[in-house]
């Protein structure tokens, strides 16, 4: 197969939609984009205000950024307090340890240097083995969450005896509106789908949450291993789909939307 020869692929992408759906199209698939989750601010002022400060007061010298999305909010947040430039300033003078590729270029764009970088495929595993390096005995370490706390990270620096100071600036919540989702279940159901990517292991959750809400759950777990291509795009995922009973069918080499399509598109040409 050339290419996906009008493959329908359900995306369960919020923020990167048509992006995904611009590489399924332009691989000759047909896709069927229904959000499964949104991302909010939370209201975090006060949190941001102490982490500039204890930064700024040198009590802590390592700092951990896990999302792009995360580093972005946090300058947002500095901004608005008026202290965006005492923040990258502070920045630039501790230990800034990043998840993936997405921290790294946001950073990288407000001239702050990356001094630990996690290994692909960019999970928390290949955060901490990065972290192995650095001397967290009695070190206050500052932590960037994404849409809900990394207990794991947490729990293992905290083990190694590092002292922290944890934000959370978004959270993962369903759609306001969830009729498209329950609808894309009952369409799963019926068979009217090839495949299926999910791009983020909230999506896993949050399909299943509303599956079990009206007692299709176990429907919903038949279907993925047995009626739809199931397509993961990275380690983290499968992890959350497998926790669910679902084995995926697909995961690419490299965890990117491009790969992803790609690994799709060679599987199809394999198997139908």
């Amino acid at each position: 197969m050339s290419d996906l020869s009008g493959a329908k692929v359900v995306l369960l992408e919020a923020r990167m939609s048509s992006e995904l759906a611009s590489l399924v199209r332009r691989h000759g698939g047909e896709p069927y984009c229904v959000p499964a989750l949104r991302e909010v601010a939370r209201d975090c002022e006060a949190e941001v205000a102490q982490f500039i400060d204890t930064l700024t007061g040198g009590l802590s010298h390592i700092v951990v950024f896990q999302t792009g999305v995360g580093v972005i909010a946090l300058l947002g947040e500095a901004e608005k307090l008026g202290r965006k430039d005492e923040l990258l300033a502070a920045l630039r003078q501790v230990t800034t340890v990043c998840r993936g590729p997405k921290p790294t270029a946001v950073l990288a764009r407000n001239e702050i240097p990356v001094w630990v970088k996690a290994q692909e495929p960019f999970t928390t595993t290949e955060l901490l083995a990065a972290l192995e390096k650095l001397e967290v005995m009695g070190e206050t370490i500052a932590v960037l969450h994404y849409g809900e706390r990394n207990t794991a990270l947490a729990e293992a620096l905290a083990a190694r005896g590092a002292k922290l100071q944890e934000l959370c600036l978004y959270e993962w919540l369903l759609p306001e509106d969830t009729a498209a989702l329950r609808r894309l279940i009952d369409e799963i159901l019926d068979g009217d789908f090839t495949a299926i990517a999910f791009t983020s292991q909230i999506q896993a959750r949050h399909l299943f949450q509303l599956a079990a809400e009206t007692g299709k759950e176990a429907e919903l777990r038949n279907a993925l291993n047995e009626g739809i291509v199931v397509t993961s795009i990275g380690p983290t995922c499968t992890s959350a789909l497998q926790a669910l009973g679902v084995a995926p069918h697909v995961e690419p080499e490299h965890p990117k939307m491009g790969p992803m399509v790609l690994a799709l598109m060679h599987y199809l040409g394999q198997n139908r």
